[in-house]
């Protein structure tokens, strides 16, 4: 614990000194290039700014609206009759769409069932086996404009699947089932 807490004190002002002299060495205008850089991303942050509002919106009517809910209701008793708890549905359909609303849902059931519950371990896994694909898609294919996502989106939703079900699989594997 103490040599990981000298090395990361150490790590940032190293990897700045090599960087810097990298530059030096390759005659590259250090300053001029990260100045051009930043200029560079805050315009790739501006171009971002119009899909991530559309992406939210979209998220938060679809939590507005109850469909959450209603697909919940739907498929809620299907899962529970495999041995998949029902609590953890609302996250597994909440991850792709949203990170934040994905944290917050983890959030509400390890404060209700605990850390090392079954249903908190599954969340968890969940959370850290699967990505954000329709904030990603939105935001990074927004931001190089690409417009024909529809082969990334079945894949990303698709990698979505797998680390859902392996999430689930492996949690009950390694600490049993409900």
């Amino acid at each position: 614990m103490v040599i990981l807490s000298t090395v990361s004190m150490y790590l940032i002002p190293v990897l700045l000194f090599v960087i810097l002299a990298t530059a030096i060495y390759k005659k590259v205008p250090a300053y001029e290039t990260f100045v051009d850089g930043a200029k560079d991303g805050f315009q790739l942050a501006i171009g971002i700014i119009p899909p991530l509002v559309a992406m939210l919106v979209a998220i938060s009517i679809f939590r507005a609206s109850g469909a959450l809910d209603f697909i919940l209701a739907g498929i809620a008793p299907l899962l529970a009759m495999v041995g998949v708890p029902p609590d953890i549905v609302p996250l597994a359909i909440m991850r792709p769409l949203s990170g934040t609303g994905a944290l917050g849902i983890m959030s509400d059931l390890i404060a209700v069932h605990g850390p090392d519950s079954l249903i908190g371990r599954m969340a968890s896994t969940m959370q850290g086996s699967t990505d954000t694909t329709l904030y990603v898609i939105t935001v990074y294919f927004g931001a190089v404009g690409i417009k024909k996502i529809g082969d990334a989106l079945k894949v990303g939703l698709l990698a979505d699947v797998c680390g859902l079900l392996a999430a689930i699989f492996f949690v009950v594997l390694v600490f049993g089932s409900m």
